[in-house]
């Protein structure tokens, strides 16, 4: 028996199933037959939202660094200096821990160069770039410190996510820990 085609499905519904199902089975498992399997649509009907695997995949993409940018942003809502620093160093990280599979997808767009997947990151890269200017950062010396503070998270992140962490430690205060090393850095350089 076929699936029964859903009337009005919105893209949002599309992503937050494929998010899912990566988040639970991981990236691979994001094809469009399980992802309409999963929303009880024939697999053509994906195609009015975007074109093939990699569409979607691009919107994965976006999709992921928008919920992570709003996550991010909201934890720095009311704080500065060190304290917006590590708020979103937290968020960043707790992302990564709730939405592995969508964390992943916002590293895989077909094509990272892409206009709309740059658009999107970049307010990550803004949000960075103004929780920094508490530390006098400006021009290209934030945009390296953005580009440290996204290789410690990102590393942390994947090291986690690869049980890459086995020693009986906290791994929030070692997230926190080395956050303030890195504060510490940016003060004293």
């Amino acid at each position: 028996m076929s699936p029964r085609p859903k009337v009005g499905l919105e893209i949002n519904e599309i992503l937050e199933a494929a998010g899912e199902i990566a988040d639970v089975h991981g990236m691979r498992e994001v094809t469009l037959a399980n992802l309409a399997k999963r929303l009880n649509i024939r697999p053509p009907s994906l195609y009015n939202h975007f074109e093939g695997l990699g569409g979607l995949r691009k919107k994965m993409a976006i999709y992921g660094i928008d919920l992570l940018y709003q996550e991010m942003a909201y934890e720095a809502i009311g704080v500065s200096g060190e304290a917006a620093v590590l708020a979103i160093s937290k968020a960043y990280v707790e992302f990564a821990r709730k939405h592995p599979g969508l964390y992943e997808a916002t590293l895989l767009a077909p094509d990272m160069e892409d206009e709309d997947v740059q658009q999107a990151g970049a307010k990550i890269v803004e949000l960075s770039v103004r929780v920094l200017q508490a530390f006098d950062l400006q021009g290209e010396r934030a945009l390296h410190a953005v580009r440290g503070i996204r290789s410690i998270l990102h590393g942390f992140s994947s090291l986690e996510q690869s049980g890459g962490f086995k020693m009986a430690l906290d791994l929030d205060e070692s997230l926190e820990i080395i956050i303030k090393a890195f504060i510490k850095g940016m003060r004293d350089g």
